[in-house]
């Protein structure tokens, strides 16, 4: 059941609020870490089996009473009419009523200062990784103003030391929850905390009572309650939205499309993890045009799943537009999705500055996209702008096979034209290179026929001019 469901629409049967968990009745789990279905007219429990596992990576186990007729034989019981109710259900009293919603604790603002401090930023692994040894090291100024932008910060001391801080700030800059993350010299991941857990163990360690604020703090069940980068909605009224999962590909998402300078720039936000893209978070989003990056997965399934939600808060969300880019679904490798890849590790491979050049100063005008309702997914011109990874898979591949350039494609456009109207398309997936496997043909030849015909002689789409002739010679 959605957030947005319980918003907008409030439902009978809603998951018990709280910190209370029960053992997971799935086979291969059975942890302590189920939340069950309450009925919020009686108060009561529903069978055990209805619930959701908070292993969300591990286990995934979700029964909701909507999806398997529970909660309609409820319902036509007790209009009268015969119906079996599934399970033999036999309910259990809930004792006490769940609690409202505490008023949430804010991270104490003077503690989130301390890791502002500007002589800190020598020891901060990822930010020296961004100005010196990742692949193509990014402008100081570029580096600085991230910095500003999003209020990174540092851990100076501790088992942590040198690791980065990615604050959550609210539109009115109140520091939810900070992240706090460790980086290897290849800006790799090595370990993720918080902030507050850092501070708490370190007054456990040598017995210090937790300050006031911290005590309460750690109390409450919910404190990654709003985007990363929220802050910004408010000084960038107008912008669109680039949505990721993760802070790190927000940075790097502003790193390479550059600043918010003027009212049609992206501002890069994140929403911390996959089960994060709620109603709650997204409602900050109201009357925006968000693009929307999901992660990889190996099934497709996050793009699925916020694809779904993304049509289901629009409804709730008046003026507001997701737009979704499937394209790395259909481009990106299958080890890649094994590893839950994203946006980011596409980018990173890139000479920003060309990246830039390519992607922002030679793009040609485009109008503003129109309101209508509903979830889209962008056309392959749209790609472009908003996904530009459409060009990074024959990156190798240019570098290898320097093509000379053309002033016009039109014989070129004609003859592949006729080749593929003349031969049988396979329906397997074919592999086109070392770094692209095709998975619809057809499909992959009309989106790189309407971007060549649309953009004729320029170089900045050649790619897509090359992956046809390429595809050609794989079937000859």
């Amino acid at each position: 059941m959605s957030n947005f469901n319980n918003f907008n629409n409030p439902h009978r049967y809603t998951l018990e609020k709280g910190s209370k968990k029960y053992n997971c009745p799935a086979a291969d789990c059975g942890k302590k870490t189920f939340v069950r279905y309450l009925d919020i007219e009686t108060g009561n429990y529903l069978p055990d089996q209805y619930g959701r596992c908070d292993r969300e990576s591990k286990c995934s186990y979700h029964l909701n009473p909507y999806s398997d007729g529970y909660a309609k034989a409820i319902q036509e019981q007790e209009r009268g009419n015969h119906s079996t109710i599934p399970n033999k259900w036999a309910p259990q009293q809930k004792k006490v009523a769940p609690p409202p919603p505490p008023e949430p604790v804010f991270f104490d603002f003077e503690t989130f200062k301390q890791t502002l401090k500007p002589e800190r930023y020598e020891k901060n692994v990822f930010i020296q990784n961004l100005c010196s040894r990742v692949q193509f090291p990014f402008a100081v100024d570029d580096v600085t103003a991230v910095i500003q932008l999003y209020r990174l910060g540092t851990v100076a001391n501790g088992y942590r030391a040198g690791a980065n801080t990615f604050p959550f700030i609210d539109s009115q800059d109140r520091v939810r929850a900070i992240q706090v993350k460790q980086f290897d010299e290849q800006n790799h991941t090595t370990g993720t905390d918080f902030l507050h857990s850092i501070i708490k163990k370190h007054h456990t360690l040598n017995n210090k009572p937790l300050p006031a604020w911290l005590d309460a703090y750690t109390k409450q069940d919910k404190r990654i309650s709003c985007l990363f980068g929220e802050h910004l909605l408010s000084k960038y009224h107008s912008n669109p939205v680039a949505l990721v999962e993760a802070p790190k590909t927000a940075v790097y998402g502003t790193l390479y499309f550059g600043l918010p300078q003027t009212p049609e720039s992206l501002i890069w936000l994140a929403v911390y993890n996959k089960s994060s893209f709620s109603f709650d978070k997204l409602k900050a989003l109201k009357g925006r045009f968000v693009y929307v990056f999901p992660d990889l997965s190996k099934d497709g399934s996050t793009f699925k799943e916020w694809e779904t939600k993304a049509k289901e808060y629009e409804r709730g969300l008046p003026g507001t537009r997701f737009i979704l880019s499937d394209l790395l679904e259909h481009l990106a490798h299958a080890d890649d999705k094994s590893k839950g890849n994203d946006i980011a590790d596409y980018l990173i491979k890139q000479d920003w500055e060309l990246f830039r050049k390519r992607n922002i100063q030679e793009q040609p005008p485009q109008s503003e996209p129109k309101k209508v309702t509903g979830v889209t997914k962008v056309t392959p011109q749209q790609n472009i702008i908003f996904s530009p990874v459409a060009t990074l898979p024959t990156v190798e591949v240019i570098r290898h096979k320097p093509i000379e350039t053309v002033q016009s494609w039109s014989n070129d456009i004609a003859e592949l034209e006729n080749y593929f109207n003349s031969i049988e398309l396979p329906t397997q997936p074919i592999k086109l290179n070392a770094c692209i496997t095709i998975t619809d043909c057809s499909l992959f030849i009309e989106s790189h026929f309407l971007t060549v015909k649309a953009n004729n002689g320029k170089r900045t789409f050649l790619p897509y001019l090359n992956r046809l002739q390429e595809l050609k010679q794989v079937f000859y």
